[in-house]
This record gives C-alpha cells, structure tokens and sequence, in this order.
C-alpha cells in the first residue's frame, strides 16, 4: 500500500470520526447502526483498515451522509465523481428542506442547474 493511500486512508477514518461526533454518536452506536464490529470500525477510525465498499455505504447511511461525501473529503474520488457528488448533495438538501414548497424546491433547483451549465461553458 502506497504512503499516499495509507495517508488517505486516515483521512477517511479522521472524516467518519468527525461525522460521528457530529451526530453525537459513540463508536459503538455507530457500530450497531452499520453493522460492522466495534473493533473493525475503530480500526477504520484510526486509518487502520481498508473498508469494503459495502462498508463505506453502511457507515454512511448510517451517519447520514453519502458514501460519496466520505469518499470525497478523502479524497479518494476523481475530480468528476466529486462534482458529480457535490450536485447530488446539493439538490439532495434542496429537496429535503421541508420549509419549501415543491414549487420553490423545483426552481431552486432549476435556478442551480442553469448556473452550473453556465460555469461549466466558460
């Protein structure tokens, strides 16, 4: 394993941990959510493990976030699968608001479409 993959491996533990604080989740619960040992998940924490993509779905479910935003902060994706991740979550948390209407959700979302287009044809 390359010096720059164990690194990013780190930074993936470093990321579920701090998406685990921020849920105010201990290990263990975090654990019994994923379906995957303490032990295991505290080896991903530490940058110890390399988890399977199975394993990065499930943690990531169950902190609430995309696989690819694990992925991402990592940096463990390429440039367009970051992109593509950052639209999903974007729209994602557009669609999830709940103080919006559906109509004011749909022109958001037009309205963020039409300004990516835009940026990506300069």
């Amino acid at each position: 394993m390359s010096d720059d993959w164990s690194n990013r491996l780190g930074v993936l533990g470093a990321t579920i941990r701090r998406q685990r604080q921020l849920a105010q989740m201990s290990l263990r619960q975090l654990s019994e959510l994923a379906q995957v040992s303490n032990p295991y998940l505290s080896q991903i924490e530490r940058g110890l493990h390399e988890p399977s993509v199975r394993v990065v779905r499930s943690i990531a479910k169950a902190l609430n976030v995309s696989a690819e935003e694990l992925l991402g902060d990592a940096g463990m994706l390429d440039d367009e699968a970051e992109a593509a991740s950052a639209v999903s979550t974007t729209e994602e948390a557009i669609r999830s608001d709940s103080s919006l209407t559906d109509e004011q959700k749909d022109s958001l979302v037009s309205v963020y479409r039409a300004y990516r287009t835009a940026n990506h044809a300069n």
